[in-house]
C-alpha cells in the first residue's frame, strides 16, 4: 500500500547504511544526515529541519517497528539527498489517522509522521498490516 506520496525516488549509490536497533543509533542516523547536508552545503535551517525529520521516523523505527534499517542516498534524477528508514513490523493499520497530529500510539503528542513530512521535502511511506513500514524522505540540496 503506498499512500502519503509526495513523489517517489529513484534509488542512487548509498552514501551510508546503518541499523536502527537502539537509540543510539537514532543519534548517529540524525548526526549522519546532518553532516551530508553541511558537507553538501545546506543551510543550517535546512539541515536542523530534514535531521529533525529523520530522527523521528528512526526512532519510530526503532520503537514501534522493533529496529530496522536506515540508508542515504542521491536521487540521481533530482539531486535531493534521501533518507530511507525500513522495518519488519506490523506495519501501520491506519495509516490515515497516524498522519493526523494528535494521533498517538505510544502516548506522546502524535506530531510524529505529520511533523516528519511537514519538514521534508519529500515523503513517501508504504506500510500494511504484516508488511512493515518503510518511509524515504527528501531534502532539496
Amino acid at each position: 500500500m503506498r499512500l502519503h506520496s509526495s513523489s517517489v525516488a529513484e534509488r542512487g549509490r548509498d552514501l551510508l547504511r546503518l541499523p536502527l536497533k537502539t537509540n543510539r543509533d537514532v543519534v548517529a542516523a540524525r548526526q549522519a544526515v546532518a553532516r551530508e547536508l553541511k558537507a553538501r552545503g545546506a543551510r543550517p535551517i535546512r539541515v536542523t529541519r530534514f535531521a529533525t525529520a529523520v530522527s523521528e521516523i528512526a526512532r519510530n523505527t526503532v520503537l514501534h517497528g522493533g529496529g530496522g534499517s536506515f540508508a542515504v542516498f542521491l536521487d540521481p534524477a533530482s539531486g535531493y539527498l534521501m533518507v530511507e528508514c525500513r522495518d519488519a513490523g506490523e506495519g501501520i493499520a491506519d495509516l490515515d489517522r497516524a498522519m493526523t497530529d494528535g494521533y498517538s500510539t505510544g502516548g506522546s503528542m502524535g506530531r510524529g509522521l505529520g511533523g516528519a513530512k511537514r519538514l521534508a521535502d519529500r515523503f513517501e511511506i508504504e506500510t500494511g498490516p504484516g508488511k512493515g513500514t518503510r518511509v524515504i524522505l527528501g531534502a532539496r540540496l
